[in-house]
């Protein structure tokens, strides 16, 4: 039995110098071939790296543009609006007043044409945009407490549409 555990081991490790190297020569190459084969995967990552990277160019200038459209301001007005006709509704109304109040002041004050029903108009109408934030702010205490005032900051771009925004500062 004892002969048997060392065959293993002969068989694992060759006495024969020359076998020794031969094996070690076939190692060599193996290793050789993959630095060249990890430069190729390298260089195919990096040409797709670099698409995706033009990509990415490509669309952010078209986000950008888009932003500079939007940017292009006519008129910039900072109002104070004020909401306290919306305290005379009963508790559970107040808050949607306020926003109809907010509503018809901005598009008295900015001269947005009323939209009509009966008449087809080719081009769209100008729109009022109210941001997240004036919404946020008449909403803020509830549907029973909304502000008696709110100032803000009206823009019109070229196509006639309007954006709300909180005025910066008080």
């Amino acid at each position: 039995m004892e002969e048997d555990k060392e065959e293993p081991k002969l068989k694992k490790e060759p006495e024969d110098e020359e076998l020794a190297e031969l094996l070690e020569e076939e190692e060599e190459p193996e290793e050789k071939e993959t630095p060249e084969e990890t430069k190729a995967e390298e260089k195919t990552e990096t040409v797709e790296e670099a698409l995706v990277e033009e990509e990415a160019e490509e669309a952010k200038p078209a986000k950008r543009e888009k932003e500079k459209e939007e940017e292009e301001i006519v008129e910039e007005r900072t109002y104070t609006v004020p909401l306290g006709k919306a305290w005379i509704m009963p508790p559970n109304k107040r808050a949607p007043k306020a926003m109809r109040i907010l509503k018809q002041f901005i598009a008295k004050h900015m001269k947005l044409e009323a939209r009509k029903e009966d008449e087809e108009e080719e081009e769209e109408p100008a729109k009022l945009i109210i941001s997240s934030e004036v919404n946020e702010q008449i909403w803020r205490r509830g549907i029973q407490k909304p502000p008696r005032k709110i100032r803000v900051r009206a823009t019109k771009d070229k196509e006639g549409n309007v954006t709300l925004h909180l005025a910066e500062g008080k």
